[in-house]
């Protein structure tokens, strides 16, 4: 009987082709590595945290500073994806941030635009009211509106991104579940339902799976289940692609964000306008045990919120989804070896609701980890010794 190994050897196996596996395999394929990317669902899929038509994409970064660098690659290499695939990915929108000018979060969004010179405009109230009418807020909120952000069609990238992988000689295996991994002297076996597979290197891109598939994670991650909901205005143009920009509400610890209503022909579904909670605790829960059944109270906060500060938003519910968070406690990523495995087994997780923007320079990272050791992206702040 022929060794079940014997024609499975890869140079560097992936495991989780979702967002962050798919950029991963890209980037190394295109280095010239033989890749196996390995997805227990399909490509796509709404099971884990890259689905639902659109994520915001924005440099003036309220969460920390240090993040505009792999920003501002992560713009090129948006770009650079698009001008090889012909196919556009990322839409200027424009996006505005609202809030107390006590907010840390707004004063990081200006203490980045200062620093990395990004555009970003302070609108007086009744700037702000000629120019989007559609919101509603308090006169001590400030207003920020940041130009040049906009919008990315995540299910786009990650198919195109695995497409252009594909091309470069990537083997994408789907619906094939790993069961476990083992590390031996620069060797890794990696065990699915259906086969047994070696490489020299290992990539682990898991999200909502990765504390399962790497148990030295599981202390660091908490898995968390956040509501998504796309609604019918009072008003229906007024919040189009061309009138509409991408935003973010901070109101008592909690950022509300949404987009703009976006062509269904272009784009496909869901239909209407999308808005979501960035809930600070959010539900915990277990990747594979998901209730994803829509929360009345959390369509009521929602419902709540557009009443308040976007009085045309809401008529009627039209859909509402689950969308799942893995989260860190300081909820900055984790991109880093794996201790104690010879820097041959690389990972990239915890990105706590705010990682897809990253997609396209994460997978360089990572793919620059595995060729040389090291990166020249400051990467620093997303080590996982700080939790030590």
């Amino acid at each position: 009987m022929a060794n079940p190994v014997s024609n499975n050897h890869y140079d560097v196996i992936v495991i989780g082709v979702g967002s962050m596996g798919a950029s991963a395999c890209y980037h190394l394929a295109k280095q010239g590595h033989r890749v196996l990317g390995l997805e227990q669902f399909g490509i796509t899929h709404e099971l884990g945290s890259h689905a639902g038509q659109s994520r915001i994409i924005r440099k003036a970064y309220g969460e920390a500073t240090v993040y505009v660098p792999l920003l501002e690659r992560a713009y090129q290499n948006w770009a650079t994806l698009e001008a090889e695939t012909e196919t556009q990915v990322f839409f200027k929108t424009g996006m505005v941030y609202f809030g107390t000018s006590d907010s840390p979060f707004l004063q990081t969004v200006k203490q980045s635009s200062k620093q990395y010179n990004i555009p970003l405009n302070q609108l007086t109230e009744e700037e702000c009211r000629k120019k989007y009418p559609q919101f509603h807020l308090p006169p001590d909120f400030e207003r920020l509106e940041e130009p040049d952000a906009g919008f990315l069609t995540p299910e786009r990238c990650i198919l195109l991104l695995v497409q252009q992988a594909l091309f470069h000689g990537t083997t994408i295996k789907t619906r094939e579940k790993v069961i476990h991994w083992n590390y031996h002297k620069g060797n890794v076996t990696v065990t699915t339902d259906r086969d047994i597979y070696q490489a020299k290197k290992l990539v682990v891109t898991a999200g909502p799976w990765a504390k399962k598939l790497v148990p030295k994670l599981a202390s660091k991650l908490t898995v968390t289940r956040q509501p998504l909901a796309w609604v019918q205005p009072k008003k229906w143009t007024a919040f189009a692609m061309e009138k509409f920009p991408c935003w973010l509400i901070r109101n008592d610890d909690h950022d509300f964000y949404g987009f703009p209503i976006v062509p269904v022909g272009q784009f496909g579904g869901p239909l209407g306008l999308k808005l979501g909670m960035h809930h600070p605790g959010g539900e915990p829960t277990d990747p594979d045990k998901v209730d994803r059944t829509p929360r009345a109270k959390d369509e009521h906060a929602l419902i709540q919120f557009l009443n308040e500060f976007i009085p045309d938003g809401y008529q009627n519910t039209l859909v509402m989804k689950t969308c799942l968070y893995t989260k860190t406690e300081d909820e900055h990523f984790i991109v880093d070896f794996l201790p104690g495995y010879d820097k041959d087994v690389v990972f990239a997780t915890g990105f706590s609701g705010h990682g897809f923007k990253f997609v396209s320079v994460i997978g360089e990272v990572l793919a620059d980890l595995i060729n040389a050791g090291s990166t020249n992206f400051r990467i620093d702040f997303l080590r996982i010794d700080r939790f030590d």
